[in-house]
């Protein structure tokens, strides 16, 4: 099943997305909900971040391959680090290039959208806390993550963490296919096997560090391939069984 947040003129709605249309739901989805006969066009809403997120946790150099590309080496245990809220940003919505950035990268990642209080729970047991999988950009400040050697203000400037369009609760995250398309040319095709620590480890192991509440998002690394965005292309994340994420790069 696919969640997902929109709007209609200034009401926000929350609907799945089945037989090609959205259906409005009324209650939580990380409850109860009734759907409702209220239907919508995609192409005729405004699509909202699915989640509202009280953090979005993110793990780098999860990808043996990314970590070589960047000149890294591959981490004993999972390299956590956080990106606010207020860097969300949605399907369809525009990237913003800061200008103290001279060289803004894309990244691909499955996204994890936690369903239930989550705090020190096993691998084994981990993925029964989970709602469902998105598509997540973490965009980064490359240049200023280098001079910096740190990851905080590169990541999170404001419009730096797309997600969406949708959730979809109905999927297993051990075999899907990543890939970032600019202006339609394929930049990464990554797979989610790859990873160095898979999303039942990373759940377990963030749970240990601090309490993870329904809506937060992990964002599960990239696979290599990442590069740089200029102002004007338009940037996908598209991974299997879930959708695509477009973003549009606009100067400050």
């Amino acid at each position: 099943m696919k969640l997902l947040r929109f709007k209609t003129g200034n009401i926000e709605k929350k609907g799945i997305y089945e037989d090609g249309v959205i259906k409005r739901i009324f209650g939580s989805v990380f409850h109860e909900y009734t759907v409702t006969d209220e239907v919508y066009n995609f192409d005729e809403v405004q699509i909202l971040p699915p989640v509202l997120p009280s953090k979005i946790v993110c793990v780098g150099r999860n990808y043996s391959d990314h970590a070589k590309e960047l000149g890294n080496s591959v981490p004993d245990e999972p390299m956590l680090f956080l990106k606010p809220s207020t860097a969300l940003n949605s399907h369809e919505s525009v990237i913003i290039y800061p200008e103290v950035s001279k060289r803004v990268d894309f990244e691909a990642e499955l996204g994890v959208v936690i369903g239930k209080k989550c705090k020190s729970v096993s691998a084994q047991n981990a993925l029964d806390y989970v709602l469902g999988y998105t598509c997540f950009n973490d965009i980064t400040a490359r240049d200023i993550q280098k001079k910096e050697n740190k990851f905080t203000r590169a990541k999170s400037f404001d419009s730096f963490a797309p997600v969406g369009p949708v959730i979809e609760t109905n999927l297993t995250p051990e075999n899907l296919r990543v890939v970032c398309r600019v202006n339609g040319e394929i930049k990464q095709n990554g797979n989610t096997k790859d990873m160095v620590f898979d999303v039942k480890m990373l759940i377990s192991f963030i749970s240990h560090v601090m309490t993870l509440l329904p809506g937060d998002l992990v964002a599960t690394g990239t696979p290599s391939g990442v590069g740089q965005l200029s102002p004007g292309d338009i940037v996908e994340v598209d991974i299997e069984n879930i959708g695509v994420l477009r973003n549009y790069v606009h100067k400050q």
